[in-house]
């Protein structure tokens, strides 16, 4: 675990200042007092932005990269799977069995008399708040890539795109920043549980599928 931490500091130092900054936040001011901040402060750009940044936290998305891990090598596209399910089991668990009366901001002040901001055409969801799902994928998948890069230098990037994806979720009043704090903790945790779990397993026991990818076939070859 140690040898993890250390050799992956720029991810983990970043995602660790970023959860104290919002632990800080969390104590001070209420998850209300939060999220109006939040919702007063936008730019036309930033609808744009974030309307797309949220979708890296999509399930399709991690999907799609899981994939894409296959044409590098088996043992990624494993690695990426099982975080995938941890985290999505982990998330949608306490969303939908043990969380399932939060609710959604747009319920939440429902008829609290404040004229809360919304873009327009966004589906916003009532239910199921806590925690956010597309932040325990965007940090669950891109923890594993920082995990995985060769160059650790980047590994703040990885972070902080994580970061802007579990901010998106507040941004466009579909959760509150408890529900992105606590999906940043399942989505790296579960990453981290993955990765100790396999990755040792398989540096004392290579086999001969580790290495593989998928390749697509040549012209030459289909013929």
């Amino acid at each position: 675990m140690k040898k993890l931490l250390l050799g992956n500091r720029p991810f983990f130092v970043t995602w660790f200042l970023l959860l104290l900054a919002v632990s800080g936040l969390m104590l001070r001011y209420t998850k209300a007092e939060l999220i109006r901040w939040v919702n007063e402060h936008f730019h036309p750009a930033g609808d744009l932005l974030f309307q797309s940044i949220t979708h890296l936290g999509d399930g399709a998305f991690f999907v799609f990269v899981v994939l894409v891990l296959a044409f590098r090598s088996f043992r990624y596209a494993v690695m990426g799977l099982a975080s995938f399910l941890l985290s999505t089991l982990v998330a949608q668990g306490l969303k939908h069995y043990v969380f399932p009366d939060n609710l959604r901001p747009s319920k939440f002040f429902e008829n609290s008399g404040w004229n809360f901001r919304t873009i327009e055409g966004l589906d916003l969801h009532s239910f199921n708040s806590f925690p956010s799902g597309h932040t325990t994928s965007a940090f669950a998948l891109f923890c594993l890539l920082a995990l995985l890069d060769e160059r650790k230098g980047r590994g703040w990037f990885f972070a902080l795109l994580a970061a802007a994806v579990g901010y998106s979720r507040v941004y466009l009043f579909q959760h509150f920043v408890e529900d992105a704090y606590a999906g940043a903790l399942i989505g790296v945790t579960s990453t981290v549980v993955v990765y100790l779990l396999f990755s040792p397993r398989w540096e004392r026991s290579p086999k001969a599928w580790h290495d593989r990818r998928f390749v697509l076939p040549s012209r030459r070859s289909a013929k």
